[in-house]
């Protein structure tokens, strides 16, 4: 504590613990040297940028000098109150709002400084201020959130489009594989097939392959005789095709028959 005698400052400081005082002559004040923390209340501003924000913070200090926070200060709290209050409105009017919103760390050490001079000559020690809380006007967080969206849907047509133009190439190098190699197309038709046939509930429409069209005809006897000799009449009769024993199998009541005539009706 400071003791004071006749009015008069005692240069010695005294430490906690028992103190001989002068009955009548010594008058003692307490002087807390804890971390103290010091809310500052909400300041209304406009920024740089033309944006009304409201902006509170917290200080958090301790007395360094007892006999001059006692002495030079009436109230070293209210003094450092004020002083924070000024230093943010200050602090406010220099920054824009993306700073205030992405770059608080910047402005906390400017406000720091900005509060630490004159502290200093009050025997006070600023160990550090923190923006706590920056409130918008309704109409400019709307307009936040509408550019956030923006954003957002812009960066998601892009990572569209690179997927399409990926695609695009791998399917044009598919493309000229299968224009070199015809099986290929051949396998990728039997692998669409078979996916869509474990599906339930679908129906599965083939065409029917040219190559085995030509491949009855040309087995089947007689028929080079047929067109050596020309037609007999007005109205030539086809001779039936020899189909091989894999196709007298199939049935009428066959879902691949019913799937091939939906192709042709």
């Amino acid at each position: 504590g400071v003791v004071y005698r006749f009015g008069r400052v005692q240069p010695q400081v005294r430490g906690p613990g028992l103190t001989m005082l002068l009955p009548v002559a010594d008058r003692l004040q307490k002087v807390n040297m804890q971390i103290i923390t010091l809310p500052v209340p909400a300041q209304d501003g406009i920024t740089c940028d033309n944006v009304t924000v409201r902006v509170d913070a917290v200080i958090y200090f301790n007395v360094s000098d007892p006999v001059r926070a006692a002495v030079d200060v009436q109230d070293y709290r209210s003094a450092i109150g004020q002083v924070a209050q000024t230093s943010l409105r200050s602090i406010i009017g220099k920054s824009n709002l993306d700073d205030l919103l992405s770059n608080r760390e910047h402005l906390n050490q400017g406000l720091e400084l900005m509060i630490d001079s004159p502290a200093l000559g009050w025997g006070i020690q600023i160990d550090r201020v923190e923006i706590k809380d920056v409130v918008l006007p309704d109409s400019m967080k709307r307009s936040i959130a509408r550019q956030a969206e923006a954003e957002r849907e812009r960066r998601a047509r892009v990572i569209t489009a690179d997927g399409e133009l990926q695609a695009s190439e791998k399917l044009a190098q598919a493309a000229e594989v299968m224009a070199v190699h015809p099986a290929a197309l051949q396998l990728r038709l039997l692998e669409t097939v078979v996916e869509v046939a474990a599906e339930k509930n679908s129906t599965l429409v083939l065409p029917f392959p040219v190559e085995l069209l030509r491949f009855l005809e040309r087995s089947t006897p007689g028929s080079e005789d047929a067109e050596a000799l020309g037609p007999a009449s007005d109205t030539p009769k086809l001779a039936a095709p020899k189909v091989p024993d894999d196709l007298r199998s199939l049935r009428l009541d066959d879902p691949v028959v019913h799937r091939h005539a939906r192709l042709n009706s």
